[in-house]
């Protein structure tokens, strides 16, 4: 996710309304938990800051992994806080909350989620519901169900954890621990209906795309003239939105963030905090983080821009292959499909362009990084 995460750990990256992990939490609320215990580790004040002791009546602890070696080594971590039976999810994916509340409702039980190609997964060898064994990364898979990192454990896996041994590429694995449950247990495979892993800037484009179509139209800020509000949207209470501005929801304006006038925002947008988009600018199906101007006749599409970056006035961002090919962003030092067709500027906290500047589809601009004006970006800065 760098740069978005120079500042932010991931699971605190926005979508939507709130936090990516609030709405694994929400769901965990709302399905009946009586503590919630996060791992924290990285800029780990952001965490404790939003939840705070207490989160809508449900005590918080936080348990400190000082290193982040693996799955298992963050659970073991936080076993000072649990007492019976425990669930774990994973603090950066999304999962529809019918599933969390089945796996609830079941221990043990691991969550399995339907997918085409099962290879690239821990795979699931199922018996009816049952799950009796995980294979890694099958060649041949057993099935098309594959563990997507929700676990509902019974108590005496917090004796299990601190057991593991370090995997050959360094870690802890949670994997471990799983095989030994469906060793030792009648573990039940709960299916996961819908569920999605945010780990890359183009997936934080996905999550807020599924989390904006949920939200109900709601205009509590300021709306100016004869600006129109097509579908889902939402205006914050201390956010406006000019004359002549068109928004076509799904679309969240949030508090102290103001549009136009003459602005058209369509496809899936979150414009947060203290967002400015000017005269003339079109955004669409982007993200655009707190504190972020988009001043003057300015294109933005299929874009996620980090807090307080300034795009200057007259930058267009491309966001669409000729070739019909996918866009390709680099991760890892390798150049990676990202499935999309269309994507356009990924921009670190603080980054910003001159009047006139062009950036070609896929483009990764560091924390601060600066565009001259008229100056067209091809690779990643």
């Amino acid at each position: 996710m760098r740069p978005l995460t120079e500042t932010v750990p991931k699971p605190m990256l926005p979508v939507a309304d709130r936090p990516l992990v609030a709405h694994t939490v929400d769901g965990v609320v709302d399905a009946g938990a009586d503590e919630l215990v996060f791992v924290v580790g990285y800029e780990a004040d952001a965490v404790r800051e939003y939840f705070g002791s207490e989160y809508r009546g449900v005590p918080v602890e936080y348990a400190v992994q000082e290193e982040q070696l693996g799955t298992a080594h963050a659970v073991d971590a936080a076993t000072a806080y649990l007492d019976g039976d425990f669930v774990v999810l994973n603090g950066d994916d999304l999962y529809d909350q019918s599933s969390i509340e089945a796996l609830f409702d079941t221990c043990p039980a691991l969550g399995a989620y339907r997918v085409e190609d099962p290879r690239p997964y821990g795979v699931f060898s199922l018996e009816g519901d049952r799950v009796v064994d995980v294979v890694e990364k099958p060649d041949d898979p057993p099935s098309d169900r594959v563990n997507v990192g929700a676990y509902h454990f019974p108590a005496e896996a917090r004796e299990w954890v601190g057991e593991v041994e370090m995997s050959e590429r360094g870690e802890y694995e949670i994997t471990d621990v799983v095989e030994r449950l469906v060793a030792e247990r009648e573990v039940r495979a709960v299916p996961v209906e819908r569920w999605m892993g945010v780990g890359r800037p183009w997936e934080l484009l996905e999550a807020n795309e599924w989390k904006l179509r949920e939200l109900e139209r709601r205009v509590d800020g300021e709306v100016k003239g004869d600006a129109d509000l097509r579908g889902e949207v939402v205006v914050e209470e201390g956010a406006t939105v000019e004359s002549g501005v068109v928004v076509e929801g799904p679309a969240l304006i949030r508090a102290g963030a103001d549009v136009g006038p003459n602005a058209y925002l369509r496809g899936a947008t979150l414009l947060a905090e203290d967002v400015h988009v000017g005269h003339g600018v079109e955004v669409k199906n982007s993200v655009v983080m707190a504190g972020s101007n988009v001043p003057h006749l300015t294109y933005c599409g299929d874009s996620v821009l980090g807090p307080e970056v300034n795009l200057g006035a007259g930058t267009q961002i491309a966001n669409l292959r000729h070739d019909g090919t996918a866009v390709k962003m680099t991760v890892k030092d390798d150049r990676v499909s990202t499935g999309r067709r269309k994507l356009g500027l990924v921009a670190g906290p603080g980054a910003k362009t001159g009047v006139n500047a062009s950036i070609d589809p896929g483009v990764v601009l560091s924390a601060d990084a600066r565009v001259a004006p008229g100056e067209r970006v091809s690779r990643d800065r």
